[in-house]
């Protein structure tokens, strides 16, 4: 496993790693005369940790979160959870038969892959992947969107997308991609085993490598005037069709 210092940003992202990854959090800037009891709380317990809490005024607060809006918390954390591509097959194996996965190709908007990263969490993936070239990288902004998901799933940031789902494939996982100009519903397939749902970009959608190694494309039917669905959102859609047929 990779790590970069960085800061994270945000009550909800500084609290999720105290909680999950307490032993990377180095030091935690709260707002001076702050009287949130969330912060007090998370003051409490991160001191009871031994980790370094220090008061401190709104501007420097501000100046650390980059314009981000901070809710009167940041951290300084020395681990981005980042995992060797070469641990992806330990994990689909430890899933026994019933992987989810969950690939990004060439997501930009850090908005939109906090919020893909908290789709995931909440529907229990088993890892998510995306390249290390033309897409957002874990970020600040991308944590804090996330709301803690970043700390608590397995991300592989990999260097080659196409090279990495040949691998899966090779694993026993069946790789989906979705595309507007699919012919198959993503309703009528069975997204209960070794399961890779791919998802492109927000203009371009999927690339032609990535496209020409999937084993079947797939679309999420749209009766409506819209052709397409924001990325996070369709990410959403269809982790929760996995979701449900896996609880059927």
């Amino acid at each position: 496993m990779n790590k970069a210092a960085q800061w994270i940003v945000g009550l909800n992202a500084v609290a999720s790693a105290v909680e999950h990854d307490a032993d990377n959090v180095r030091e935690i800037l709260l707002e001076a005369g702050g009287k949130n009891s969330r912060i007090t709380d998370l003051e409490q317990q991160a001191r009871r940790m031994g980790i370094e809490v220090r008061r401190v005024a709104q501007n420097a607060l501000d100046g650390v979160a980059g314009g981000l809006r901070h809710q009167g918390a940041v951290a300084r954390y020395a681990a981005a959870r980042t995992w060797d591509e070469h641990d992806l097959p330990e994990l689909i194996e430890a899933a026994e038969g019933k992987a989810l996965v969950l690939v990004l190709d060439g997501v930009q908007d850090p908005h939109n892959l906090g919020a893909c990263l908290r789709s995931a969490a909440a529907a229990g993936v088993t890892a998510v992947v995306f390249p290390k070239d033309k897409a957002v990288q874990l970020n600040a902004t991308v944590r804090k969107t996330s709301a803690g998901a970043a700390d608590t799933i397995p991300v592989f940031s990999v260097t080659n997308l196409s090279r990495t789902l040949r691998d899966l494939q090779k694993i026993g996982v069946w790789i989906y991609g979705l595309a507007g100009d699919a012919e198959a519903s993503l309703y009528a397939i069975d997204l209960k085993g070794n399961v890779a749902l791919v998802l492109g970009s927000e203009g371009d959608g999927l690339r032609r490598l990535t496209r020409e190694n999937c084993d079947q494309l797939v679309k999420i039917p749209m009766p409506g005037d819209f052709e397409s669905l924001n990325v996070s959102v369709a990410t959403g859609v269809a982790l929760f069709e996995a979701v449900r047929q896996r609880q059927a």
